[in-house]
């Protein structure tokens, strides 16, 4: 594979050979237990070794000391030597399978609540409150330094104990290292401050100590920012500067970078880039880096596919590139590479779902992969059945494109019977917003995969009982998807949903109430689609703010782009009623605290109350079916096969999955496909 070659060559660091320039960087993945990387966490590592990854990183965050979140906030906790037996099996699981290993080491200063794992203030430099966690640090007093250097200092010997290959020390996001780089967090006038070179004095200390812990042939690197892109922080030429005197005077032996800093939530969807950016979009500035210094680079953001990857290294750029979130939505991309598979890589869409979801307080998974992260329970690579069976699908959509994949690598005959022309169910719509257009690579990837395992993919063509009947199927599938619904609101017919929205011819000027009683993307991807074409928007919504279940990394690429079109958002107003007078929609809306009513008088009216299943041909398959449509929920969650009968004169079994059963999400279908068909 030239076109890989470059990506698929090996790297030499200090007396360390790692296999080829694939990583993963150091994240919080939420599958630590107790602050520990045990079996769930383990196993999440180790399947990017069995899919070939030169080196994995673990414990993003990774707590040194009790003032720094640990365990309680899902991050790995080092401050105790209660870590070392979990790095050793962490350790021997990966490197048994070719690949190598890293850790990374961090104190969160001032970015952590102070209500967090054990209610200690934030420390910083300076008492500079950070708008992310809104916290308000104390200053770093004289006895801090040498505590938090010893704590630093000690946890580099628990990752060199437990048989890790390297550590990282975290200095970027806004974390403790660089809040005494940046001079609007270190405000300080002793000698931690002043001048860039005095206020990078404690990281030199640090560096020293853990130096003399681990001595000096073991690996050590640190991750910073080469642009915090963010008025007053640090600008790209501090960023050289600084990455000159962590080679010359603090003795790293690489340097690991990014882009942007965390400072508050705008900033989180730039340091995290999604569907709305190019790829790739901050490697100019690694390479900015990499010319300067003579250590080597590694580079992390959005460097998803292949392809750029591994013109990255080709062109010397870097020297490692890591595909974090590319590994999430597959383990298995350096595998595929080396065997000539790479249209068999599920691509990474960018949806950042996986991040946002560590944000809300769980664990990362992708948006369309429902095996990552549960792998204790999920395969990634689909084992054969014991016994062919027949099967039916009905719906193209994400979940039921998964569910014939999966039946089909396991062996059985299936057909799927899809009644538009085209795969893709809801997505297709939610694609019409020109950014999220990449939401389609999933329904083709899926199908591609399906139609390459023999699924019988029959587009246009309706399922009924007759035609489903004529397969003679022992297990049916609804995978039907839900439709829109106008909401339980005097007026519908003066109601349109989101979907019919997107269909509209807008014109320039026309104005529109768009409410929103779902919270998720649909609404806020209507308005962005309308607003984009001219009409004058305003989005409202009964919650404190819009996108109520969108996430850090989301949500402020929303809210920049629908500012910036000029759409109003309106909160605590709930829709009430809409009638028509002459030409125009009135629109009733009512406070949900004051319960005071208001009204608009606007051309259209757009409401968003997610979606309901159409139930006629699930009812009418119930009565022939094995096991009436019921679900052993028991059974599902143990990892065993649904039982046979209920109804021993049934022909069939039937389940229904997805937003057939309610309104969910991409994710919820297609894990659920997996988890039911993985069995059958």
């Amino acid at each position: 594979m030239s076109q890989y070659a470059a990506l698929l060559q090996p790297f030499q660091i200090k007396g360390l050979r790692v296999r080829n320039r694939v990583m993963s960087t150091a994240h919080t993945s939420g599958a630590s237990e107790d602050g520990f990387p045990k079996e769930r966490y383990q196993r999440y590592h180790e399947e990017k070794a069995k899919g070939g990854i030169g080196l994995t990183m673990i414990g993003g965050s990774t707590a040194v000391a009790e003032d720094t979140p640990g365990g309680a906030m899902l991050h790995l906790d080092a401050s105790t030597d209660a870590i070392i037996p979990y790095y050793t099996q962490i350790a021997q699981r990966v490197k048994r399978h070719g690949a190598a290993i890293f850790a990374q080491l961090a104190h969160m200063g001032r970015r952590a609540n102070w209500d967090n794992q054990h209610w200690l203030s934030p420390i910083s430099p300076s008492r500079v409150r950070e708008a992310a966690h809104r916290s308000f640090p104390r200053a770093m007093e004289d006895w801090d330094f040498k505590r938090i250097r010893t704590a630093f200092a000690a946890a580099s010997e628990r990752v060199k104990a437990g048989g890790i290959d390297g550590l990282e020390l975290s200095a970027t996001h806004g974390h403790l290292i660089d809040q005494f780089w940046s001079p609007r967090t270190n405000q300080r006038t002793d000698r931690y401050g002043g001048s860039l070179r005095d206020r990078m004095t404690f990281t030199f200390e640090l560096l020293h100590d853990i130096r003399a812990r681990v001595g000096d042939q073991y690996i050590i690197g640190i991750r910073i920012s080469a642009d915090e892109l963010f008025d007053g922080g640090l600008t790209a030429d501090d960023c050289l500067t600084i990455a000159d005197y962590l080679t010359t005077e603090g003795g790293v032996d690489y340097v690991s970078v990014l882009a942007g800093q965390a400072e508050n939530l705008p900033s989180h969807a730039t340091i995290f880039p999604n569907m709305a950016d190019r790829a790739a979009p901050y490697l100019h500035l690694a390479s900015q880096i990499k010319a300067h210094i003579d250590v080597p680079v590694f580079h992390a953001q959005k460097l998803s596919d292949p392809a750029t990857a591994a013109r990255a290294i080709q062109e010397g750029h870097v020297d490692m590139v890591a595909m974090t979130r590319a590994h999430i939505a597959d383990p298995h991309i350096v595998k595929k590479l080396q065997e000539g598979r790479p249209e068999d890589i599920r691509p990474c869409i960018g949806a950042n779902y996986c991040i946002d979801r560590l944000y809300a307080g769980g664990q990362a998974v992708c948006l369309h992969n429902g095996a990552t992260g549960r792998e204790e329970t999920m395969p990634h690579t689909i084992p054969k059945a014991a016994q062919k069976r027949r099967a039916v699908v009905v719906g193209a959509g994400p979940g039921g494109l998964e569910a014939a994949r999966v039946l089909a690598l396991r062996g059985h005959e299936v057909t799927v019977f899809e009644r538009q022309a085209r795969t893709g169910g809801a997505l297709n719509i939610a694609a019409k917003c020109a950014w999220r257009e990449t939401l389609l690579t999933i329904p083709r990837w899926l199908e591609m995969q399906a139609r390459k395992a023999g699924v019988d993919l029959r587009l246009t063509t309706e399922a009924d009982s007759a035609a489903i009947a004529a397969t003679d199927p022992s297990l049916v599938i609804l995978a039907t998807g839900g439709q829109p619904q106008k909401g339980p609101v005097p007026g519908q017919e003066h109601i349109l949903t989101v979907w019919e929205a997107l269909d509209l011819n807008v014109e320039p000027g026309m104005t529109v109430l768009l409410f929103d009683d779902n919270g998720a993307e649909s609404a806020l991807s209507c308005a962005d689609y309308l607003s984009v074409r001219g009409a004058r928007v305003e989005l409202v919504t009964a919650d404190p703010h819009v996108g109520p279940l969108l996430e850090r990394t989301t949500r402020p690429t929303f809210l920049r782009r629908l500012y910036n079109q000029g759409v109003v958002l309106a909160t605590d107003l709930r829709l009430t009623e809409v009638y028509g007078e002459g030409n125009q929609k009135i629109a009733v809306l009512r406070n949900e605290y004051t319960q005071g009513e208001e009204e608009r008088a606007v051309d259209i009216v757009v409401a968003d109350y997610g979606t309901q299943p159409d139930e006629t041909l699930y009812n009418a398959l119930k009565p022939g079916s094995r096991n009436g449509g019921a679900w052993d929920f028991a059974a599902l969650v143990a990892g065993r096969a649904q039982p046979m009968a209920s109804q021993p004169d049934g022909r069939y079994q039937l389940f229904r999955i997805g937003d057939a059963v309610s309104s969910r999400n991409v994710h919820a279908a297609i894990y659920e496909a997996l988890r039911l068909c993985k069995d059958l």
